[in-house]
């Protein structure tokens, strides 16, 4: 339960931010929060519940003429039935951008063009609720107020951090390679900026009370225009302070909580999902005590499903699942496989012997994949991210895999049946393969996994049919949309359900029981990551009541049950 009145925990955190100067902050943050009461949607019911699947796409990725790409995507979601699939849609960023595929913004309050405007947002927006980013790290160099900041217009004076670059920055956390600082002329000579992601990513000050009322406002426009879910973008680097590694550092905490209460306040059935792409025990300090995010990305999981699959081994992946914590009421995970950025390593630090990690690297070279790297304090390159497709992480080097379909339905069947809101990429949904032209032609390791479609390309990589009866690409969307037309019919599978780990006494096997919250449901997940078949424990069916497979519709034969070379079951429970 959160503790304490939202107007109270407002000034609390407040105070934690802005010490002495929280008194008139507060009356600001009041005012604006007081503007947008009554006017913005507020929704009854639960938070979620089984039949929330959250699709992550860009709002581009499909185009089809002169047609706005935002009406493309709802006509391709509406012709295969996917807005009935997915309760709700990520639009990765929308805005006028000049770099990172959206993440440098430069008005945050506009509809890139290219895209539509706010009007297509709302009539997709009528199809399926909305998740949008609010990138609230950083701002493009190109936007009004960094370009004012370097005219020294008073009204941007302190937005932005001008650095000495003689101080010692050695201990600050750093998610790339290129250096920290990146210099900017101005008219009485130069000024060194804090760019923690690219020279063209200016990192906001948030020290400045007038940077977190801007924000603020935009999350609150935001929600005004649809917003269910919002994802507060690299939010773990937000706080500065020299002599830290300026990572989860105790203001950023109370920022996003302060977030969260004028949330709380104003628009309650609204989520807040922290991305932090870190370890696991600094990703779930997001939750708070309850007062933080209702939402944090499950980021071990990809890496270590990977992990499995390139093993035949899931012992590092039952034994985090062992151990992961129920999130308290009111808070979920948000479990997935891909995404717009690659496959964090971090995330693994603590789970996997060191060796592991290695393998996976020349793993995602051999499948034609990329390596992204970050400068560790002691100027040494430390692997941070693969950069390589779902679809193609999931098969074998060299030749024909015979397995490679059947292993990324499995994974992603794995994926769905965890507790907490699934939610696939667009590029997993379709079975896309390596952009590696993508890549190479804009020096970005990352769009190798952000290729974007002509509609009619599209229309005919997942066709079924004669003509495309050896498309492996159309046979795994064929089966993505069968799990999740299985998968949102199932009470078991509400995100509050409980979970818990059942032994197999086989490495390569991980089963896992989930019950509805009114107990009436139980459903035994089991997946092989071998390529070759695996017998379950004689009595494991009789044990667990097993009766039959859910995605296949078979009763459970008589004998030991044998799971095919990288298959996935779930099996409901008696």
């Amino acid at each position: 339960m959160v503790i304490g009145e939202p107007s109270s925990r407002i000034q609390r955190h407040l105070m934690t931010v802005y010490g002495d100067r929280a008194n008139q902050i507060d009356a600001q943050v009041r005012q604006l929060a007081e503007q947008y009461v009554g006017h913005l949607p507020r929704q009854s019911g639960p938070l979620w519940t089984e039949r929330d699947i959250t699709l992550i796409t860009y709002g581009d990725q499909i185009s089809d003429g002169a047609a706005p790409t935002l009406a493309t995507l709802r006509e391709f979601l509406v012709e295969h039935n996917l807005h009935e699939a997915f309760s709700v849609v990520h639009v990765l960023p929308f805005c006028p951008y000049s770099s990172d595929d959206g993440f440098s913004v430069i008005d945050f309050r506009q509809v890139d063009s290219r895209l539509g405007n706010w009007n297509d947002l709302q009539r997709l927006g009528q199809s399926v609720d909305l998740m949008y980013d609010l990138v609230l790290n950083h701002i493009s160099q190109e936007s009004t107020c960094f370009q004012g900041y370097l005219r020294d217009d008073p009204q941007f004076a302190n937005w932005f951090h001008d650095i000495d670059p003689k101080l010692d920055l050695s201990l600050v956390t750093r998610p790339r390679h290129h250096p920290l600082l990146t210099p900017f002329p101005v008219a009485d000579g130069q000024r060194h900026i804090w760019t923690t992601f690219s020279a063209d990513q200016i990192d906001l000050n948030y020290s400045e009370p007038n940077v977190l009322l801007e924000m603020l406002d935009i999350l609150l426009m935001y929600v005004a225009n649809g917003a269910r879910i919002i994802r507060l973008d690299a939010v773990a680097f937000l706080w500065k302070e020299i002599g830290t590694t300026c990572l989860h550092l105790e203001q950023t905490h109370a920022v996003v909580k302060l977030f969260r209460a004028v949330l709380d306040l104003v628009a309650p059935h609204v989520i807040l999902l922290t991305e932090t792409n870190v370890p696991h025990a600094e990703n779930v300090s997001y939750f708070g005590d309850g007062d933080e995010a209702r939402m944090v990305y499950n980021f071990s999981l990809p890496p270590l499903l990977f992990d499995a699959y390139v093993n035949e081994d899931a012992r590092p992946l039952e034994n985090w699942l062992s151990g992961l914590a129920a999130p308290r009421a009111g808070t979920t995970w948000f479990n997935f496989t891909a995404s717009h950025d690659g496959i964090g390593v971090r995330p693994l630090e603590g789970l996997v012997d060191p060796s592991r990690i290695d393998r996976l690297v020349e793993a995602t070279r051999q499948r034609g994949g990329e390596v992204s790297m970050r400068q560790m304090p002691t100027g040494e390159l430390s692997p941070y991210e693969l950069n390589i497709t779902w679809r193609d992480a999931m098969r074998r080097p060299g030749g024909d895999d015979p397995f490679e379909v059947r292993r990324v339905l499995a994974s992603q069947a794995f994926m769905l049946a965890l507790q907490g809101v699934p939610a696939p990429y667009f590029h997993s949904l379709v079975g896309t393969p390596n952009d590696a032209q993508g890549a190479q032609e804009s020096g970005q390791p990352r769009r190798i996994n952000r290729r974007k479609y002509d509609a009619e390309e599209l229309r005919q990589a997942i066709s079924a049919g004669p003509r495309h009866a050896a498309s492996r690409q159309a046979a795994i969307f064929e089966g993505y949309c069968r799990l999740l037309s299985v998968r949102r019919n199932q009470p078991a599978f509400h995100p509050d359900g409980a979970q818990v780990v059942l032994p197999t006494d086989d490495p390569a096997v991980v089963a896992f029981r989930r019950t509805s919250p009114d107990g009436a449901q139980q459903i035994v997940v089991v997946a092989n990551f071998a390529d070759s078949s695996r017998q379950l424990p004689a009595d494991f069916a009789a044990h667990h009541h097993l009766q039959h497979d859910l995605i296949d519709g078979r009763p459970l034969a008589d004998g030991p049950v044998t799971l095919e070379p990288c298959q996935a079951v779930w099996f409901e429970a008696g």
